[in-house]
């Protein structure tokens, strides 16, 4: 663990001038929005729960504010950004602080499990993130099936955040609602206004914890279960027989949903993920899927 820059990299009027120099411009297609409240990632960092013994993967280290703050909590920070042109900011902003590495290349394409194993051997891997909008769902999705992290903290777009958490029956409930259960519990922590960045997005962000799982809540295969899920939500509007016409025909669906004990009637967005493994189990008893 080493101590902060004495620069506040929250401050915009104090790394105006690296930025400057980089000849950085702020890209919306990367989905830059650096914060500007230092309060956000000081205490990102204290509800992450990170500490001694925790290796940490950022994405998106922006100018590097609560990448500092987590280099002083953990013992070491793993860090992946594709805009080079912050090479040489973060170079300054993060200069002595040695339990820092930064891969400058697309999250996207690691090998997640691979760089935490190499590069963070020995210690508990944890995420703690500011993630960049327009990349959030991918990157959640590479982060859960990675499967080597414990715990999962990042601030995301309010409407993301509640979709992550959100339970049956709510306008929020979709298949990423239950592709994030299936790999964690979670909880949004807080909300962050668009005040609080530069450039200011239109949303409000909210920062969610996850505690991932060790192993599947349900025994029923994983592929076939989101193929489910994914054809109910795609075609929420329709009941489920309808709706996963295309995956297994509709007598099977039908079928499948009498011997669960479900109306034909039922949508969806009415199931919790035990009655999807079960429904899922049931058409895999009746079909190839």
């Amino acid at each position: 663990m080493t101590a902060m820059t004495q620069l506040d990299l929250c401050d915009y009027t104090q790394i105006r001038g690296l930025l400057a120099a980089a000849d950085f411009h702020f890209s919306k297609a990367k989905g830059q929005n650096f914060l500007t409240a230092s309060w956000v990632p000081e205490r990102i960092a204290q509800e992450s729960g990170v500490g001694p013994g925790d290796g940490v993967v950022e994405i998106g280290p922006g100018v590097g504010c609560l990448t500092e703050r987590l280099a002083a909590r953990a013992d070491r920070v793993l860090a992946y950004e594709t805009d080079e042109a912050l090479k040489p900011v973060l170079a300054k902003t993060l200069a002595g602080q040695g339990n820092i590495d930064i891969i400058f290349e697309d999250v996207l394409r690691r090998d997640l499990a691979a760089d935490a194993g190499e590069r963070l051997t020995g210690l508990r891997p944890v995420v703690c993130a500011n993630l960049p909008y327009s990349i959030t769902s991918p990157v959640l999705t590479k982060l859960y099936q990675a499967r080597c992290f414990q715990t999962i903290t990042v601030m995301v777009q309010k409407e993301m955040a509640q979709r992550m958490c959100a339970r049956p029956g709510g306008k929020d409930y979709s298949a990423f609602s239950l592709l994030t259960e299936w790999y964690g519990e979670g909880e949004i922590l807080f909300d962050v206004g668009p005040e609080c960045f530069m450039p200011r997005p239109k949303v409000t962000s909210a920062v969610v914890r996850l505690k991932m799982r060790e192993k599947p809540p349900a025994d029923v295969d994983e592929k076939a279960l989101f193929r489910v899920i994914r054809a109910a939500f795609n075609q929420r509007r329709k009941t489920l027989v309808n709706a996963l016409d295309g995956v297994c025909g509709r007598a099977t669906a039908a079928c499948a949903l009498a011997v669960c004990g479900l109306d034909e009637r039922v949508r969806g967005e009415a199931l919790d993920l035990a009655a999807f493994a079960a429904l899922t189990t049931e058409i895999g008893n009746l079909s190839d899927i």
